[in-house]
């Protein structure tokens, strides 16, 4: 007789990731994960080759979180996407810069993108929310771990506990990460954007209008957010640069966060499928039925291959 292996569960309704997955100041953190992820020569590699984040910014930013919020969020639908997302990196593969051969399924390197979710939320949180008690990071990391198995990472090619994370942490930033070309693009403030081309038609056109006055800072801000919310080790292994007067504006922008969003509706702090997901939890449906309404969600569209694996969610901080 042969068994079917049970599909990973999500993390559960109710737990840190519950809360700050699908906060809105989880979209600050996110450029931070995903230049440390591409940081490693062979993510870089792949998403240089692969992603259309260079003429597609906006549809694979949009696919990537809406990936990611089904990682969380998504019931039943969590596994099927992990799935999926593996299907999608099976024909990753090349030479990255220094002429070694990668693929993008490779244990070592599929682990370290979904693993740099849980330092970046650990740093973020100190500026955009209160930071985690000791038990609330313990719970992250299991619950991070737990997204690592919805995402077909093996228990054995990532660190069971916190304190053997920060070990394997230091070690690929002192033997790994490097700032590659893609690490140059997502922090320049140089490159060309395109304008949002998604939203209503009417916003698209004022956009489009206005974009080159809006991008020069908005690049800026970019750069600032995304060094900003990195943890300072990372920072320094890729080799970006971070000056006093930066982290004092840093802190000034996260007092300003942290005394407004948590005062915002639910409709305004969360992302939508957090939204409702979270509405249904607290609804008579969702209590009385015992299984949160994230199982019946509109299941993520397909969508086509887009470079590595989206960041990990970073940082979205409690109120």
């Amino acid at each position: 007789m042969t068994h079917r292996r049970q599909a990973p569960e999500p993390p559960p309704p109710g737990g840190v990731l519950w809360d700050i997955a699908g906060d809105v100041r989880a979209l600050l953190a996110l450029p931070a994960a995903l230049t440390m992820q591409v940081a490693h020569p062979a993510v870089g590699a792949g998403v240089d080759t692969y992603s259309v984040f260079r003429t597609d910014p906006w549809g694979r930013g949009e696919r990537s979180l809406r990936s990611l919020q089904t990682w969380v969020y998504g019931g039943e639908s969590a596994a099927e996407e992990g799935r999926r997302l593996r299907e999608l990196h099976k024909h990753i593969r090349g030479t990255d810069a220094h002429g070694r051969d990668y693929h993008a399924l490779t244990p070592a390197y599929y682990a370290w993108v979904h693993a740099t979710g849980f330092p970046v939320y650990h740093h973020a949180q100190k500026y955009l929310g209160r930071p985690f008690t000791e038990e609330q990071e313990r719970q992250l990391y299991a619950e991070w771990l737990q997204v690592g198995r919805i995402l077909g990472i093996h228990d054995r090619d990532m660190p069971q506990t916190i304190e053997e994370f920060w070990p394997y942490y230091a070690k690929v930033l002192a033997d790994e990460l490097e700032e590659t070309e893609v690490v140059r693009d997502l922090v320049a403030t140089d490159r060309p954007v395109p304008p949002p081309d998604r939203g209503p038609y009417v916003l698209r056109l004022v956009l489009r209008a206005l974009w080159p006055v809006l991008l020069p800072p908005l690049a800026r801000f970019r750069r600032f957010i995304t060094i900003g919310l990195m943890p300072p080790d990372a920072r320094a292994a890729i080799g970006l640069p971070w000056t006093d007067a930066q982290e004092r504006r840093l802190r000034r922008l996260g007092r300003v966060i942290r005394a407004v969003v948590p005062r915002l509706p639910e409709r305004l702090r969360y992302l939508p499928q957090a939204r409702r997901a979270r509405a249904h939890r607290t609804s008579p449906a969702g209590q009385g039925s015992g299984a949160p309404q994230e199982h019946r969600l509109r299941r993520a569209r397909p969508q086509t291959p887009d470079g590595l694996v989206p960041p990990p969610t970073p940082p979205r901080p409690q109120g």
